[in-house]
């Protein structure tokens, strides 16, 4: 009896590890279908870049309070004594205390900003999944310090150590997303929910941050986002096989950064991407206190105040997803009526008297922000398309490197700024600077205008070859002047350099056959 039903539990355990085997199976083969892959990478990369926003965000309630604590306790005996004099002392502690919150949180951008260069020629040279791979792990042990960190020191290595941790991370990411979706209405929606994920990231952190502080404790926020991180990498691991692919042995060497760096496109694109994130930048760490002085805003009102501001975000990213399917062409006076919006809005926050009155602007701000975002980061990709070696980790590492340049300058200097100033200034100053800028971008009218197709791609091959297409088309055209027979006629030449053919792209194509 008791051999029958060990013989049944055996057959029952094999028909179960047979079943998961076959799932298991299954789940392998559904995973290597390229566009289910393309879906799971779009998962991966969205993930990543929530994580590291999240972390970027999720101390601002929680660091300045518990770094305050650690410093009330180890001076508690300063309590005693003439009234004045430590009032002058806390004074002075006060504006050091300042100083050292700023400096932490700019040190991860401040680090991402160095390495970015870096960071964008690796990934060009080896991939993007092993960069990715490193990013997120580099991320799990800053997010894990952050849990166990129990002094200004060692607060400041965890936030610098994400600032790494992001270089590869969100550059990586980003250049995967564009190199993954080719189509252009694609790359552009793509990109957009990426961009959503980044802005949910920002914008939900400090109040997921602020709760857990306030009824778990310190240690709970950042360990929650650790185990997102290790999920995240293990389908890394699982979907990408970083260290088992080669497919980059037969892939084309990217272009130096130096040179997308003073391509003219990419600078004018760069520069608006520093320009309209500094409102963000420098309004983040100055508008808690401005509140408090104006308003008499409440902390769950300071809390609350950016967190509003997502829901426009996502339908600036939507509309401009959907105007850019219909109108590829008008990319650059998206993100032009982005810079307008974002400049008008900043100057209307000063004017603001109270909290309902200031969520109008800086909804207008996210707003703006979106389609700036979501029209020019495709831009980038197809800029390096018909310019360049279509290898995206360099020309997206110049895009962090934009963001970065706001996010390391706002801790640091919008404060000294309203200080020295006034708030009122600092927002007419960045109000003014998005509104000039906006004009800049008519100069992307040439690439906005082009399509994907060869003809086209002549548009910008004014001063030579600069890509591998480029190159290749150069020789086409030295063969195309050979296109003649032996009565002296000019004969058309294809594409391809075959003699006496028409051209089966002849509605595109707008030079004319050449006679030596």
């Amino acid at each position: 009896m008791a051999t029958g039903e060990a013989g049944g539990l055996a057959q029952t355990a094999a028909v179960k590890l047979s079943e998961m085997g076959e799932r298991t199976k299954q789940f392998g083969t559904a995973i290597q279908d390229p566009e289910r892959q393309r879906r799971i990478i779009l998962v991966i990369v969205c993930v990543a870049l929530l994580l590291d926003n999240m972390l970027y965000m999720v101390i601002v309630p929680i660091v300045p309070d518990y770094l305050a604590r650690l410093e009330s306790e180890s001076e508690h005996a300063h309590i005693t004594g003439n009234f004045s004099s430590n009032r002058t002392q806390n004074q002075a502690q006060n504006e050091n205390f300042d100083v050292q919150i700023g400096v932490l949180f700019a040190s991860k951008a401040i680090l991402q900003l160095l390495v970015n260069p870096l960071t964008g020629t690796f990934i060009d040279r080896v991939g993007y999944d092993i960069p990715l791979l490193i990013g997120l792990s580099i991320m799990f042990v800053s997010t894990c310090i952050f849990s166990v960190a129990e002094n200004y020191a060692t607060l400041f290595v965890a936030r610098s150590l994400q600032g790494l941790g992001s270089a590869f991370a969100d550059t990586s990411g980003i250049a995967m997303i564009a190199d993954k979706f080719t189509e252009e209405a694609e790359r552009s929606r793509a990109l957009g929910i990426a961009l959503a994920f980044i802005s949910f990231g920002s914008l939900a952190a400090p109040p997921f941050g602020g709760v857990l502080y306030e009824f778990v404790g310190k240690r709970f926020p950042f360990i929650v986002l650790a185990c997102v991180c290790l999920a995240d990498g293990i389908l890394c691991l699982t979907v990408l096989k970083p260290f088992s692919s080669r497919t980059r042995e037969n892939m084309p060497v990217g272009t130096p950064i130096y040179k997308l760096m003073i391509d003219p496109y990419i600078a004018v694109v760069a520069g608006a991407l520093t320009t309209c994130n500094i409102p963000l930048a420098f309004l983040e760490p100055t508008i808690a206190s401005w509140m408090e002085e104006t308003m008499n805003a409440s902390q769950w009102q300071i809390g609350l105040t950016w967190l509003p501001a997502f829901f426009p975000h996502i339908l600036g990213v939507y509309i401009t997803v959907k105007l850019a399917a219909q109108y590829p062409h008008l990319l650059w006076f998206y993100g032009a009526l982005g810079m307008v919006i974002i400049g008008a809005s900043s100057c209307i926050v000063p004017a603001c008297k109270t909290f309902e009155q200031l969520i109008i602007p800086l909804c207008g701000i996210c707003f703006g922000i979106a389609l700036v975002d979501t029209a020019l980061l495709p831009t980038l990709a197809f800029v390096v398309d018909v310019r360049h070696v279509s290898v995206y980790g360099s020309v997206y590492a110049i895009a962090d490197i934009s963001y970065c340049v706001a996010y390391a300058l706002g801790p640091i200097v919008a404060g000294k700024i309203v200080h020295d100033l006034g708030f009122v200034q600092l927002n007419l100053g960045m109000g003014l600077a998005n509104v000039l800028y906006a004009p800049v971008l008519l100069l992307l009218r040439n690439v906005c205008l082009m399509k994907p197709s060869h003809s086209e791609r002549n548009m910008l091959l004014e001063e030579g070859a600069t890509g591998l297409y480029d190159t290749i088309k150069m020789e086409e055209r030295q063969r195309k002047k050979q296109g003649y027979n032996s009565s002296g006629k000019c004969v058309p030449v294809d594409e391809n350099g075959t003699f006496g053919q028409s051209k089966s792209y002849s509605e595109e194509e707008t030079s004319e056959p050449e006679c030596i």
